[in-house]
């Protein structure tokens, strides 16, 4: 969208705000996605959720390319918006329960590299696109991320239901069958399967209470507590530090800091997509090898750098301090920079984590909550972007996020453990859990190291 955008505005006439709204409605409508994804996932299964995420998504797609005004335009917009919020959360959810502890982090990224290569089509759609007349090539350009979206009908008659959901339907045969193939032994898939098995039991049983899913998560337990601030709050830090800024208004940003020519700002936003997906690659390599906790570190101190080190280049750039070959070269630099952090850690890690942190009981609909805080910090970036920038200036909003970058570091130390290496099962012991009242014998102290209670 950052690159049709360009397009829509001349071709359908749209003013400012509209604009905000259609980048910033995905964000919030992909909240409904997600929210009825969680029951959805339960109801019919992980399997059948992504198809029908793809089914709606290739709809408001289809609507999009053929709109002959910006209210047909919204609706094909809110209805992509709906299909992305279911995917987002049950792809995760669907892959954590499905691969095997040693490898999770490492699979339950590959949502997040799907994502940005995606990015990187689209950045690269709109270059090679934008010689088309101004009717025809921003609806080429939104007709062809329906491509990909095709091949999850093939992709359904090959992947295998999660064995997690499976159990819980009573289904353990069909489990074990699944098991059996994503483990490297018997014994393996014979382990997971009881320790999935005990825990479905544990919910079966009423052991934590007749309590309904929502009304555990709207009135925790303090070990349920603790997994939603590192769920959510995660979630929220991915958005708030402004990574969608950068991605959808990659152009406003770089034309600011004084590229001028359409093909030359379209040029700088696919590099930006280069960088964003060249790293999630490198977070996929290193995440089970170093663990959640130090690539989160190396990317919130990361970006909190270049996005103070973009505020102070536009802000130079603007008083006429710098000359502007140098700060298109920094701008240039930091975005890609910014991108690049963000990519290697928080981006992927975010989704990996908030995973793998519920129980079983809880883990669709407490993922669903935690896309949903994600779409709607993502969409208040994207629709308040352009009005902050006017109020105080393009360098005044990344200093804002650079504090906010700079905040999520502090989060990281205090609320997010290291659960690499573990199973799903084992993680809840991370929080305290284990036992009736909610409180176990294992705590996660400041330094992430599990200490036994004496």
């Amino acid at each position: 969208m950052s690159g049709c955008i360009l397009f829509i505005q001349r071709d359908l006439h749209i003013n400012e705000v509209q604009q905000e709204v259609l980048v910033g409605c995905l964000s919030f409508i992909s909240l409904l996605g997600s929210l009825a994804g969680g029951r959805t996932s339960d109801a019919i299964g992980r399997k059948w959720t992504i198809g029908l995420a793809a089914v709606v998504f290739q709809a408001g797609a289809a609507v999009m390319t053929f709109a002959p005004s910006f209210r047909v335009l919204m609706i094909g917009r809110l209805l992509a918006g709906i299909g992305i919020g279911f995917g987002i959360m049950i792809a995760p959810v669907y892959i954590a329960e499905i691969s095997p502890a040693a490898s999770r982090g490492s699979l339950t990224s590959f949502p997040e590299i799907f994502i940005n290569l995606g990015i990187l089509l689209g950045y690269v759609s709109n270059y090679a696109f934008s010689g088309l007349s101004d009717h025809i090539n921003w609806r080429v350009m939104l007709a062809v991320g329906i491509l990909p979206s095709v091949s999850i009908a093939f992709a359904l008659l090959v992947i295998p239901e999660s064995p997690r959901w499976l159990v819980m339907q009573n289904r353990a045969d069909e489990a074990r069958a699944v098991l059996l193939k994503v483990t490297d032994s018997e014994d393996e898939a014979k382990e997971r399967l009881a320790e999935i098995e005990a825990a479905a039991a544990a919910t079966s049983a009423g052991k934590y209470g007749d309590k309904t899913v929502w009304q555990e998560l709207s009135r925790p337990s303090p070990v349920i507590a603790r997994m939603l601030v590192t769920g959510l709050g995660i979630q929220c830090f991915q958005q708030i530090t402004g990574i969608d800024a950068l991605v959808y208004y990659s152009p406003t940003i770089f034309r600011d800091a004084g590229i001028t020519t359409e093909s030359q700002l379209l040029a700088a936003t696919v590099a930006v997509g280069f960088f964003k997906t060249a790293f999630i690659a490198l977070a996929i390599v290193l995440i089970d090898r170093v663990g959640r906790k130090p690539l989160l570190y190396v990317s919130t101190i990361g970006m909190s750098v270049c996005l103070a080190v973009l505020s102070a280049a536009l802000f130079l750039l603007a008083h006429g301090w710098v000359s502007r070959g140098a700060g298109i070269a920094v701008a240039v630099l930091t975005v890609c920079g910014d991108v690049a952090f963000f990519s290697v850690g928080i981006g992927p890690i975010c989704w990996v984590v908030s995973s793998e942190i519920f129980p079983l009981r809880l883990r669709a609909q407490a993922a669903a909550l935690g896309a949903v805080s994600n779409r709607v910090t993502s969409g208040a970036v994207a629709m308040s972007f352009l009005s902050i920038c006017r109020a105080i200036s393009v360098a005044g909003a990344f200093s804002a996020f650079a504090i906010i970058s700079a905040l999520s570091v502090v989060f990281v130390h205090k609320f997010v453990p290291e659960t690499n290496g573990k199973t799903l099962e084992q993680i809840e012991l991370l929080f305290g859990g284990g036992d009736g009242e909610g409180r176990g014998d294992l705590e996660l102290d400041d330094v992430e190291q599990l200490v036994q209670k004496g």
